[in-house]
């Protein structure tokens, strides 16, 4: 039985400054699918993991490779890190849209106590023409009160200068383990209500994966919860309030389960999707095929 699809907020459902909807409506209906919904190639994984994603497509190392894609592919627009932005953007400047990482972090220290250091600002993001701003937020981690510290003053500058915050609501850290897990869907559902109560205009999540004897250590009612996956799918997107949500690919996986992956975000309210590693570490015919699958699942989903 098809899914019902549940009805997601529009840029009209929103109370928004002029620069926010501005820049919303060029992501939403002039780039990408241009019918309200977002598809997003992000490259921040060099920093975040290392060169070992590259190693599966060694193409993808020069960021000129997901710029091209992004391009031909018709993305909504791609995510940097600022050193990266500064030194390939300008050539794609104007017709892929940038979306600044704010902060980042290694993989190298423990992910018990994480905390993702701001490297950029708002006012860099500006000057290098982006139309959006991202942010890795450390939902449940030892240090989540320099975390949400940190996100006050991203917030208040994105507001500042009309800029819409992309937060990556990510659960981590030993208390998050301790009680199911990053993946479970009272991590990630708290981790989606969290960045909507923090200010977040568009919420990146993943889909959550049940796993029955991690999730018995969650809080109650959650550990004696067994929803399907598209209904725990559906009950994080209904966390997120009226911010736009945007469900993340992960590792990559054959073409069937992503495309099946990205239609059960979409009928579950999301606004779109943001998949990386998915798509470019694909040789570059096979990830615009992709790509263009992507598109045409979307279609359906225009408003």
């Amino acid at each position: 039985m098809a899914m019902t699809r549940v009805k997601r907020p529009t840029l009209a459902d929103l109370d928004l400054s002029t620069g926010k909807r501005a820049r919303l409506h060029r992501l939403l209906y002039q780039h990408g699918p241009a019918n309200g919904t977002l598809l997003f190639l992000p490259i921040d994984q060099g920093l975040e993991h290392g060169p070992r994603d590259f190693f599966v497509n060694s193409a993808a190392k020069d960021p000129d490779f997901e710029l091209r894609l992004a391009k031909e592919g018709k993305f909504s627009g791609i995510v940097f890190q600022i050193g990266i932005a500064e030194k390939y953007m300008r050539k794609y400047a104007g017709e892929v849209p940038l979306v600044l990482k704010l902060n980042g972090k290694t993989e190298i220290p423990s992910d018990s106590q994480p905390i993702s250091p701001c490297i950029a600002s708002v006012e860099d993001a500006v000057r290098l023409g982006a139309d959006a701003v991202g942010y890795t937020l450390y939902v449940g981690s030892p240090r989540q009160a320099e975390d949400f510290v940190q996100f006050r003053k991203v917030r208040e500058d994105a507001e500042r200068y009309g800029m819409p915050i992309i937060v990556w609501s990510y659960p981590r850290g030993e208390a998050i383990e301790a009680k199911g897990g990053k993946d479970s869907l009272y991590a990630i559902d708290y981790a989606a209500r969290v960045a909507c109560e923090l200010g977040a205009d568009i919420v990146k999540i993943n889909v959550p994966k049940a796993n029955p004897e991690k999730d018995a250590k969650a809080p109650k009612p959650y550990n004696s919860m067994t929803p399907s996956r598209e209904e725990a799918t559906r009950m994080v997107v209904e966390s997120a309030g009226k911010a736009f949500v945007l469900f993340s690919g992960g590792e990559m996986e054959g073409d069937g389960s992503i495309v099946d992956k990205a239609r059960l975000a979409m009928d579950s309210g999301a606004t779109g999707l943001i998949f990386g590693r998915n798509v470019w570490q694909r040789p570059f015919d096979e990830a615009l095929r992709l790509s263009q699958e992507m598109h045409a699942m979307l279609r359906n989903y225009g408003a």
